[in-house]
């Protein structure tokens, strides 16, 4: 039976992270849609852009497409994204799919949930950390991270090849959507399927970050693993793609 997948990319991507994945899931018999995230991409205004911005992009591209019986994919920061999604068009969503991806709680904002040790990691040498621990502050650009940092962290299984190609097409992204309070009082009771897929080798946050720290926060889930880094749709997608299929299966 052929399913309808919106992908919803991370921090620093873009739309384009999801190719691999989206001809995967096609050849499969599926459909899937692949939107860039307001203030996100090449060439783009970033100043300003609040986290709603980013939802209401990707209800603009539902909406457009005239889709229903959506199974949203969020990966990594997308996953606060699909969280807000869920509250605001579940007559359009049929599942929730979190791959290795933040979830947050009621008010809380990104940069809540973001270890220190995963802001040293991305922050350029000699440079502060974006938002010091403890304090509130704005920031209108959160670069992308240093090479090494994704090199080493986030996509180690990568050739060197891969890696330096995908990081050159990472961009900085809007600090504001890192800052934003959220409001999620109506998400964690919806009644909708909930699934997380685990990447056994992420090495972005710390061990356990991930799950159950993060899947544990969905409550009632459907939990699959696979092997692979923080960006397995880059090194593993037809994997991935089975993944993502059979977590959107009853």
């Amino acid at each position: 039976m052929s399913k309808t997948f919106v992908l919803i990319h991370g921090t620093w991507h873009g739309g384009w992270a999801w190719r691999d994945v989206v001809q995967n899931l096609s050849q499969k018999g599926h459909v899937a849609h692949a939107p860039t995230l307001a203030g996100h991409g090449v060439g783009t205004a970033r100043s300003g852009i609040t986290h709603q911005d980013c939802v209401d992009s990707v209800v603009a591209c539902i909406q457009h497409c005239s889709l229903k019986g959506v199974v949203l994919v969020g990966h990594s920061f997308g996953g606060t994204v699909v969280q807000k999604l869920a509250e605001q068009v579940p007559d359009r969503i049929a599942g929730l799919i979190f791959l290795d991806a933040l979830v947050l709680n009621d008010n809380e904002r990104v940069f809540d949930v973001l270890p220190d040790v995963f802001l040293d990691s991305v922050t350029p040498k000699n440079s502060n950390p974006p938002v010091p621990a403890g304090l509130d502050g704005k920031i209108d650009i959160f670069p992308k991270p240093p090479w090494e940092t994704w090199r080493d962290n986030f996509i180690q299984d990568a050739s060197e090849s891969l890696a330096r190609s995908t990081w050159e097409q990472l961009c900085p992204e809007p600090g504001q959507v890192n800052l934003d309070n959220i409001n999620l009082k109506r998400f964690h009771s919806l009644d909708m399927p909930k699934s997380f897929i685990f990447c056994r080798h992420d090495m972005a946050m710390p061990l356990g970050y991930f799950h159950p720290r993060m899947s544990s926060r969905l409550g009632t889930c459907k939990v699959l693993e696979m092997d692979g880094s923080h960006e397995v749709m880059f090194t593993r997608p037809a994997e991935l793609a089975e993944k993502i299929v059979e977590a959107s299966s009853e």
